[in-house]
């Protein structure tokens, strides 16, 4: 019976000196029920086989049995192929993520909650997603099984099942990855003409190319960038990506400090006649300071590129980088929020939040090579934001792939791949130009990938003390998010309805 047992499961053998080699972590910890048996010398089989190695990731069981699974599909997949990665990659790619145009808007949200109640939503927001975003950090890999869980979506699968995974997971994170991508061609195409405004005045014709034609002009760029093979080649883009977020948050909202409250500037909250009125757009300004907080569903992925061992788990360096990244989060967010709505007020711009106000009421008595970089640094961020929101598209469609063919992807079948994605978002950009102006009912939607799901995973994998405090906390934080998420759609549907939209199909302005 053991001989039949052993015959049917395949076995990866590995040296002993690999077990402990620097090179070791590179490589995934997966799901199958592979066995390791160490050898001697080199195996003699001759088929082809993945290069991967383990992550000694220990319990006392699996130190009993000296058991590591692995899943080789994973060394051919764009996240997890190269684990190199270290706290620094970890913090460029977190603040890249971190720090969105998105952001611009906070001031949009004030001008329905008021001071206190914009400032205090902001604050306690800030909190709970960097709570959560702890406890992702902490999920990714089991001391238990050994496994790493290097997708959010393979963790809420892992957890809840795979039909709950496709129900409530799967368009959310769809949403925050190629959803996002599409925003980030609407939004640097449309700054690619204000560029090239700004940057010819009088001299040339700011209309050469049609809004279509930018579109088009960032998405190339951004097809060319995407070819970098994997979200370790990428930290360098994520770096210049992070330093241009940082910069055009910081240029835009001292230009508008420095100029100083717009004449008759008011800071009377808009408060509709109906209650019910009143409540909705309450939760749809909650939903836009929801919404500027971003990047959890990438936070598997980026732990996934480092390296992890027993004795050096991938989580010590993630969250390291994760904190000073999202110091500088703070640092950008709370001054743009602030800073926006005592310069404008209730005259802040609905669509385009900051950056359209800056263009509307600065563009004339601010030094125009400022507003030329400010563009330039929001051009810059999109598309490096374009490369590290992809990527889990990219992974996810090379997966069925690997999983079809049992080989890595080509690289011209990347190439096409990758490619045909793009341009699929650029046909998107272009049939739904005015997909900025439903930021709170978006918001909803992704609301529980950041606040509400984490709490639920940890609960189920982690099994807390029942009635403690971890466990009420988890408890309270998961359905109060899973409750303002069912709130803030409605709300989202009713001002959009009841305000109505700009739904210009294929008429990009």
């Amino acid at each position: 019976m053991d001989e039949v047992t052993e015959a049917a499961t395949p076995r990866v053998v590995a040296p002993p000196a690999q077990f402990h080699s620097p090179s070791l972590t590179r490589s995934p910890l997966l799901s199958s029920d592979d066995r390791i048996e160490t050898v001697s010398k080199t195996p003699k089989s001759s088929s082809p086989r993945p290069r991967f190695n383990i992550t000694p990731i220990g319990s006392p069981i699996r130190r009993a049995l000296n058991l590591t699974r692995l899943d080789p599909h994973d060394a051919w997949l764009p996240i997890t192929e190269s684990r190199n990665g270290n706290a620094f990659y970890a913090a460029f790619h977190t603040l890249c993520s971190g720090i969105g145009i998105q952001a611009l808007v906070l001031p949009v949200a004030f001008t329905i909650l008021g001071w206190a109640g914009g400032i205090i939503s902001l604050i306690i927001a800030f909190i709970w997603q960097l709570y959560t975003l702890y406890l992702m950090v902490q999920l990714h890999e089991s001391t238990e099984t050994g496994l790493r869980y290097s997708r959010y979506l393979q963790l809420f699968s892992v957890t809840f099942g795979n039909g709950l995974s496709r129900l409530l997971a799967f368009f959310p994170i769809l949403y925050l990855s190629a959803g996002t991508c599409v925003a980030l061609i609407i939004i640097g195409g449309s700054t690619s003409k204000t560029f090239f405004k700004v940057v010819c005045g009088t001299n040339c014709n700011a209309d050469y190319l049609t809004p279509i034609e930018w579109y088009l002009v960032f998405t190339c760029v951004a097809v060319v960038l995407a070819q970098l093979p994997n979200l370790n080649s990428i930290a360098g883009v994520s770096l210049i990506g992070a330093i241009t977020a940082v910069g055009y948050c910081t240029l835009i909202w001292v230009i508008s400090v420095v100029k100083g409250r717009l004449p008759g500037v008011s800071y009377d909250p808009v408060k509709p006649s109906a209650h019910i009125e009143r409540a909705f757009d309450a939760l749809n300004a909650l939903g836009i300071v929801a919404f500027a907080f971003r990047g959890h569903n990438l936070v598997l992925e980026i732990q996934a590129t480092m390296p992890s061992s027993e004795k050096h788990p991938s989580r010590v360096p993630m969250w390291r980088g994760v904190k000073f990244s999202y110091l500088v989060v703070a640092i950008c967010l709370f001054p743009l929020a602030i800073g926006g709505y005592w310069a404008y007020g209730q005259k802040i711009p609905k669509n385009g939040g900051m950056l359209t106000a800056l263009y509307a009421f600065h563009s004339r008595d601010t030094s125009q090579f400022l507003i030329g970089l400010t563009s330039l640094f929001v051009i810059i961020n999109a598309v490096s934001s374009f490369q590290i929101y992809g990527m889990p598209m990219f992974d996810a469609i090379e997966a069925c792939y690997t999983r079809r063919k049992k080989q890595a992807c080509p690289w011209w079948l990347r190439v096409i791949l990758r490619t045909v994605f793009s341009f699929l978002c650029f046909f998107v950009a272009v049939a739904i130009p005015f997909l900025g102006s439903v930021a709170g009912l978006v918001g909803g939607i992704a609301l529980p990938v950041t606040f509400a799901y984490p709490c639920f995973m940890w609960l189920k994998i982690k099994k807390p003390k029942k009635y403690g405090v971890v466990w009420w906390v988890n408890w309270v934080l998961g359905v109060l998010g899973m409750g303002l998420s069912l709130a803030m759609i409605a709300a989202g549907v009713y001002v959009v309805t009841n305000t109505g939209v700009q739904a210009s199909f294929f008429k990009p302005h």
